[in-house]
């Protein structure tokens, strides 16, 4: 009698064993497959890798320039056109853990300087921008722009606008600053047709992105902050369409400081950056992170 008492509990145990095992298999089946609505796990592998890319899209470290002011250095510029954008991702990344590269202490004079175009006509080289409150600009003084930068083409398709004309420091922030990069007290507008702070940027890059950092300069010059701006179109090669632009900022009183890279994409479409030329490519779409 005793040995059947221990058979019936061997298969009591055993029972119990593969009961657990099934709900944990169920389990990780309904988690994988978001309760059955991604049968294959497809979404769920796609979000891993999506992340792991993400991660990997980061320059934690960065050093200044070799100037007295500091900024993007030669070897963090290669870095960061060596990046690629992966459809999904964010539309931009920090970068030194959004820290400038730029230094504070080096406010002296109001002015903007604007780096000579390359041998291909680009803006490739950073301009770097020491303001104050009075280089906040008047809107309703802007005029249209004509200036064709590198990679330039025809602006729309099917009603969608594409391609802006980029500034690197805005209009919005350079008032009374001339094309020589000094303040001009007669001169109430702000950089415009400057072939110098112009490059082919996307609408959705400038217009969605961009402007949420530029209007965090202008919060601070209206604070009465003193500011160093910094933009640098970043090309691959000889392409003549920039992959992106790095941004970073610092006012002097450090309260104001970021350091970021805006991918040059545009939802919905392709671009060949060779060229500049666009086609619509219904996979490419841009995280809502903005």
């Amino acid at each position: 009698m005793a040995r059947r008492r221990s058979r019936r509990k061997t298969k009591t145990t055993n029972g119990d064993f593969w009961a657990i095992v099934i709900i944990i298999l169920f389990l990780l089946w309904f988690v994988s497959t978001k309760g059955g609505s991604d049968p294959s796990g497809h979404q769920t592998m796609n979000r891993i890798t999506r992340s792991d890319r993400q991660k990997s899209n980061q320059i934690d470290k960065a050093k200044p320039a070799a100037k007295v002011y500091g900024g993007l250095s030669h070897e963090d510029y290669q870095k960061l056109a060596n990046l690629n954008f992966k459809s999904g991702s964010s539309s931009y990344i920090t970068v030194n853990n959004d820290h400038s590269t730029l230094i504070k202490n080096a406010w002296r004079v109001n002015r903007v300087i604007y780096s000579d175009l390359d041998s291909l006509n680009r803006t490739s080289h950073s301009n770097t921008a020491f303001l104050q409150k009075r280089n906040v600009a008047n809107d309703s003084l802007r005029v249209r722009q004509f200036v064709e930068p590198t990679g330039w083409h025809y602006n729309r398709r099917n009603g969608t606008q594409i391609y802006n004309r980029g500034h690197l420091i805005a209009y919005s922030v350079s008032a009374g600053i001339d094309f020589e990069g000094n303040f001009n007290p007669g001169n109430h507008s702000g950089d415009q047709n400057n072939p110098k702070n112009l490059f082919t940027q996307s609408a959705f890059s400038n217009q969605r992105i961009q402007t949420m950092f530029e209007s965090r300069i202008r919060v601070a010059l209206r604070q009465n902050k003193k500011v160093i701006y910094q933009a640098t179109p970043i090309f691959r090669g000889e392409e003549l369409m920039a992959r992106g632009i790095n941004l970073q900022a610092v006012s002097t009183d450090g309260e104001l400081d970021f350091n970021v890279y805006l991918f040059n994409v545009q939802p919905g479409y392709s671009f060949n950056y060779n060229n500049g030329r666009a086609k619509v490519n219904h996979e490419i779409f841009v995280k809502d992170n903005y």
